[in-house]
């Protein structure tokens, strides 16, 4: 069978990614445009798409009569018109489990870096103004600890879990929020606006929809008392952009870190680009998932999938 990889690039180069067994002809591309023309000559000869974010739509699906399967390289599978893989009996698969060890930890960098102002001290060592001040210690930022702080996760997957054990052991409580709008489940949850009231760390992890958009947002907002910092390692639309500066320029909330925007990579006129250089503010370009480690366990996890579906075809 031919597997063709349209986006190879978003893997690291030092990673490799051997074809999965039972492929017997692999065809790889760094990048693949937006352009379904360029995506169905390329799989023309396809049974097998491997793709993490190129948009497989369906113009293109109806174009594509030898696939029989599309691999994912990534959880979310917003970007394949999944009605379309049903109706011509293609196959969809995902991967997860991959980044539990990955992204948790990210999510901590983002935290402490602007809980500490990390990237603010930094510059202030590289431009000098450390040496001129003269001083052997430097604290125009006040230094924020994690114990004895409280943090609300919105999303309690997997992730929210392993999450939620590293902030114990840095002596943090944990809430963890209902969905909104509902009572909580079970004593382990908390109503999703008293979460939003008492936290003074609120972090993200829930997925991306219709009930999810801009579930961050001005009046949501307007509801966090205590003035959190906002982690989000989930996906961009999950907050509104402008509602988010806004509620830092007007000081009601602490700060802002993310890996994750409304669009990838994040276009020149984003509003959060004008935070880049607030001192509790920090952005990563998606790529909380993607320790080495993780990476390897997801090309792992793909290969077996590629390789069972192979052998029951």
């Amino acid at each position: 069978m031919q597997a063709v990889f349209l986006d190879r690039g978003t893997f690291s180069d030092n990673i490799e990614l051997p074809a999965p067994s039972g492929v017997s002809d692999y065809v790889t591309y760094n990048d693949t445009p937006k352009d379904n023309a360029v995506i169905v000559e390329r799989c023309c000869n396809a049974d097998i798409i491997i793709t993490n974010k190129v948009k497989i739509d369906a113009e293109v699906i109806s174009k594509l009569p030898k696939l029989k399967l599309i691999q994912l390289t990534a959880t979310g599978k917003n970007n394949v018109d999944q009605d379309a893989c049903a109706e011509h009996d293609i196959a969809l698969y995902n991967v997860a489990g991959y980044a539990v060890k990955s992204v948790p930890e990210h999510t901590f960098m983002l935290m402490l870096s602007a809980m500490r102002a990390g990237i603010h001290y930094h510059g202030k060592v590289a431009d000098g103004t450390w040496q001129d001040d003269g001083n052997f210690c430097l604290l125009d930022i006040p230094l924020i600890d994690l114990e004895n702080k409280t943090l609300g996760i919105i999303g309690v997957g997997t992730i929210g879990r392993r999450v939620t054990e590293i902030a114990r052991a840095f002596g943090m409580t944990v809430l963890w929020a209902e969905h909104q709008g509902r009572a909580p489940r079970s004593d382990d949850y908390t109503a999703f606006e008293d979460v939003l009231a008492q936290s003074d760390v609120l972090s993200l992890h829930c997925p991306l929809n219709e009930q999810t958009e801009h579930l961050i947002n001005k009046d949501t907002l307007a509801k966090m008392s205590k003035k959190p910092l906002l982690v989000n390692v989930a996906r961009g639309g999950i907050v509104d952009s402008q509602a988010l500066v806004d509620s830092i320029q007007n000081e009601q909330i602490l700060g802002y870190g993310s890996d994750v925007f409304e669009q990838e990579p994040i276009v020149k006129d984003d509003p959060l680009l004008s935070l880049a250089d607030h001192p509790r503010v920090i952005f990563s370009p998606h790529n909380a998932w993607g320790s080495k480690s993780a990476q390897e366990t997801l090309w792992q996890i793909l290969s077996k999938q590629v390789t069972d579906f192979i052998n029951q075809a």
